[in-house]
């Protein structure tokens, strides 16, 4: 069995804490690595790495910052099929889901390699009698990155490039459960140049996690993952003065037009709700058929689909949908469809019965694609994140009734639309309270050079992730007066200065 340690200073490293656990494969249910749980003393000491590092970063001229991330977007090219193997074999989504996830978070490799032109700042000649004024850029320090199970690598590749790009050294943590894309990605930037303390990386828990938050040398925190810990991390970074952006849980929802085209709304919905088994924050699980008409349309065209869902291990070139991560994983969705079940909702189609027959995958952690109807606000299948292949569809009468019921989720992270209807589509982008809106698009996650993040409790921090958001949450501005001997003034001021 293989140990997974930690990366400091361009080199793996062990750990003394004398803690560890299981690395599980979700399709076998066996556990196959073991990954080391960093102490708060081993924390600490990755993290005065990283500070050694950043002077000699920061100097660095963003072109040559640049040239290294190029050349670890080629290894990353080179090595798609590397990476994505690894995810699969630990998170359980399918190869193709996972090399899905890869060019996602590639893309905003990418979008960093052109930081040059993205730190241009801002020049302002004669604002005052031989007076000009300049404002620029500068990195943060050292920052972290707190991320979840779901995107080993795309999510991690939301905060380090542009971080790195900026100037900034990165201590990244990652989800315990699926850590080697981490390692592999710590590799591969060591490979293309980047000096070492640079990028490191330490695995851990709780302990972990509060090491960074009360860190005086880490000047910023991005994470990634529910709201109750989204909350305490934006809670914890900002009491310690940091800068935090926490991005956190989501209930998206999909309104279906009777205008829609319902062969491309099905087609998104089954894409959406239950591709990598559910496990992603911008998952459609709530659908929502405007008239009981295309409610019925819809669960019609469901529930085939849903049920000839094609599940298993990611090693199967036909699945289209893997395990969940872990068995508490699939104990939790199991519990929601059977607190639906109790709540009064209708199942559609019943997950809870699927059996791998796969031979070596019979304990693995699947459940089948769920579909409920006649679900209402007040129940938990509705109201809770599952994070698993549970379709709820909330049936309303009106575009306004729909919208409205948006307007009364908690989160806001995503939505999309499906209509043919010009003036429907403008009114609902322009109107609807969540940060990132589809029309007949199911998953609306921006491309790199835009960003990422929802509004509500679905966000805490006042910037979104990547795309110049991404800039702005890694760097400060200092702006800069200077005015030059020959238009200085021979008497003193005890007056505001003004330039006019």
């Amino acid at each position: 069995m293989s140990t997974i340690s930690h990366f400091v200073g361009g080199k793996a490293v062990s750990s003394t804490s004398g803690r560890s656990q299981p690395v599980f494969n979700p399709a076998t249910g066996e556990s196959e690595k073991t990954v080391l749980l960093a102490s708060t003393d081993e924390v600490n000491a990755a993290v005065e790495t990283a500070k050694a590092a950043f002077p000699g970063w920061a100097a660095t001229t963003p072109l040559r910052r640049a040239r290294i991330l190029d050349k670890f977007k080629t290894i990353l090219w080179d090595r798609l099929d590397d990476l994505a193997t690894a995810i699969s074999a630990e998170h359980g989504k399918t190869f193709d889901d996972a090399k899905g996830e890869v060019i996602r978070g590639l893309e905003v490799v990418e979008f960093a390699v052109g930081i040059p032109s993205h730190l241009i700042g801002d020049y302002s000649a004669q604002v005052g009698t031989g007076v000009d004024t300049f404002a620029l850029r500068h990195p943060l320090g050292v920052v972290a990155g707190i991320t979840p199970f779901n995107f080993p690598a795309m999510v991690p590749m939301w905060m380090f490039p542009v971080a790195l790009a900026c100037g900034n050294t990165f201590i990244l943590k990652p989800s315990e459960r699926d850590p080697s894309a981490s390692m592999l990605i710590a590799e591969w930037l060591t490979e293309a140049g980047l000096p070492e303390g640079v990028f490191n990386v330490v695995h851990g828990d709780k302990e972990a996690v509060d090491a960074l938050l009360h860190n005086p040398d880490v000047k910023a925190i991005s994470f990634v993952g529910s709201t109750p810990i989204a909350q305490y991390i934006h809670a914890t970074g900002t009491a310690n003065g940091k800068r935090v952006q926490a991005l956190g849980g989501a209930k998206n929802h999909m309104i279906i037009m009777p205008d829609a085209d319902l062969d491309m709304a099905t087609n998104a919905l089954m894409g959406a709700a239950f591709g990598s088994a559910g496990e992603r924050c911008m998952a459609i699980s709530v659908a929502v058929p405007v008239t009981d008409a295309v409610a019925d349309a819809l669960v019609e065209k469901l529930v085939p689909k849903i049920e000839a869902l094609k599940i298993g291990p990611y090693s199967d070139s036909e699945a289209e949908m893997g395990p969940l991560v872990t068995e508490q994983a699939k104990e939790r969705v199991l519990g929601y469809i059977d607190k639906g079940v109790e709540e009064g909702a209708k199942l559609v189609v019943d997950g809870r019965s699927f059996k791998q027959d796969k031979q070596g995958y019979e304990n693995g952690y699947y459940v089948g694609g769920t579909l409920f109807d006649h679900v209402t606000p007040d129940m938990s299948v509705y109201r809770d994140e599952i994070f698993g292949p549970v379709l709820s569809m909330v049936r309303r009468d009106s575009y306004q009734d729909a919208v409205d019921l948006i307007h009364g989720h908690n989160y806001a992270n995503g939505t999309a639309i499906f209509t043919r209807d010009g003036d429907t589509a403008r009114a609902f982008s322009h109107d609807v309270e969540v940060g990132m809106v589809g029309v007949n698009v199911p998953i609306p996650v921006p491309m790199a050079f835009h960003s990422f993040g929802g509004w509500k409790a679905s966000i805490f921090g006042d910037h979104a992730m990547h795309g110049m958001e991404g800039v702005r949450f890694y760097t400060r501005i200092k702006t800069t007066t200077t005015r030059w001997p020959s238009g200085i003034r021979d008497d003193a001021q005890f007056t505001m200065p003004t330039l006019g």
